[in-house]
């Protein structure tokens, strides 16, 4: 995983203020443990070489606060009330954050006001009328087999003062945002407001990109979901493409900006010949190029699988199309794009080819998340009720090298994770593929 240079400060996480109140959790056991202190840090870059430099430096090693319960918090449970909010896409596993945040919320430190802000941002804007849900475990008890969002989703920015002003009136203590680099950049701004009127408000991130393009995270929750189901479609392209002569099976997935959905999926299922991401350039003319290489596969082997991130190839499509609600620059459709590059090639090479085009994105993005994934989201949950509860604020909680962690919220939108051209997983890429390494 590439990590960009940082340094001890810039991991400060903030708070409220003095921690006094003794946490509910844990008082019946024989020993506390299970507590962790603000001291406990998990080294940002652990390779030795890096160490050393900082410690021969003489500075202090850049490390993040590690996640977990605190042995005294910040709110009192009994006077503590909580909203949730989830934004932009959906993505398996958000009924199972919001699940989890509940159950923890009101069975381990006993808060009973939590609130499930409706629509995105937009359930704090009294013009859209979007009714505010009270969430108590018989509410939520069900909903992590279910896809989607139970408090539905939206996207763009809405005033931050008429956000703050409903915070107030509902008397919030914690808010936990549940979403991707947009909404996380909302979040600050609630911070900003917040602090800016000398409010006690804690606001909690828990990151949401289907993409995995968060950064400082080892991955985000709904990703292992997404490639496994991509893979369903890999495999039925594969076969398309076999029960054809020169059959091409063209599958297009998530991945606006970088492609480890595609990677990963094509490591998985293991029957790809070409894999197409953002971070890569595609050339299309010449005899190294890619429409010269898939016909010389067609020609060797009668078959080709294609698997292409959605921000693949924009430079090779056209006119800027605009951006969307949330500010992202909109992409034009690298699937369709290919689809008729690939066919009119073939034709002005007068050779027969049968193309299928597979866009299973919404199929995705709708389904329940896998175990593995629900069990990321719940300790992810988790950990956030523990940060929110202890007076943390402007965070996002995250896994960073296997640890759950305490990740400012300013780093996390301060750019993208991309795949690395030079990296390991793209080399086991195009090792697994055979594909050129530039067309």
């Amino acid at each position: 995983m590439f990590s960009p240079p940082i340094d001890a400060q810039s991991l400060c996480i903030k708070t409220l203020g003095p921690t006094a109140i003794p946490s509910p959790l844990y008082r019946d056991a024989e020993e506390v443990s299970q507590f962790v202190a603000d001291s406990d840090r998990i080294l940002y870059d652990h390779r030795l070489t890096a160490v050393q430099t900082e410690v021969d430096a003489g500075r202090p090693l850049p490390a993040f606060e590690r996640a977990g319960p605190r042995e005294r918090i910040y709110f009192n449970p009994q006077d503590t009330s909580c909203a949730i909010v989830t934004c932009g896409g959906l993505c398996p596993g958000i009924n199972d954050v919001i699940r989890a945040l509940v159950m923890e919320l009101h069975y381990h430190y006993g808060v009973r006001n939590i609130y499930g802000i409706r629509f995105g941002y937009e359930g704090f804007i009294p013009k859209y009328r979007h009714e505010v849900r009270n969430l108590r475990p018989d509410s939520v008890d069900d909903i992590h087999h279910r896809g989607g969002s139970v408090l539905g989703s939206s996207r763009g920015a809405q005033d931050v003062k008429i956000i703050v002003d409903a915070l107030r009136r509902m008397s919030v203590n914690i808010l936990f945002v549940i979403g991707g680099d947009g909404t996380l950049k909302g979040a600050s701004d609630i911070v900003e407001e917040i602090a800016r009127r000398g409010d006690r408000i804690a606001v909690i991130g828990i990151p949401k990109t289907i993409d995995n393009d968060i950064m400082f995270l080892d991955k985000s929750f709904g990703f292992e979901t997404a490639f496994a189901e991509a893979v369903k479609s890999i495999v039925c392209a594969h076969v398309e493409s076999k029960g054809v002569r020169n059959g091409v099976g063209l599958v297009k997935l998530m991945g606006r900006h970088s492609g480890f959905i595609a990677a990963h999926a094509a490591l998985a299922v293991n029957d790809v010949n070409f894999v197409l991401i953002p971070e890569v350039p595609v050339s299309f003319e010449g005899e190294t190029g890619f429409l010269a290489v898939l016909q010389a596969r067609l020609r060797a082997r009668g078959h080709a699988v294609i698997v292409a991130a959605e921000g693949a190839c924009q430079d090779h499509i056209g006119s800027d199309a605009g951006i969307d609600a949330s500010g992202n620059k909109k992409l034009h459709d690298v699937g369709e794009f290919l689809s008729t590059k690939i066919c009119d090639y073939f034709k002005s090479q007068d050779e027969e080819m049968h193309l299928k085009y597979i866009d299973p994105s919404y199929v995705i993005r709708s389904v329940p998340a896998s175990p593995q994934d629900s069990v990321y989201c719940s300790r992810l949950a988790q950990a956030a009720v523990h940060a929110g509860m202890a007076g943390k604020t402007d965070m996002v909680v995250g896994r960073w090298h296997g640890a759950f962690v305490h990740i400012p919220t300013a780093l996390t939108t301060s750019g993208r994770q991309r795949v690395d051209p030079g990296g390991e997983l793209w080399r086991a890429v195009l090792d697994a593929t055979g594909q050129p390494a530039k067309f």
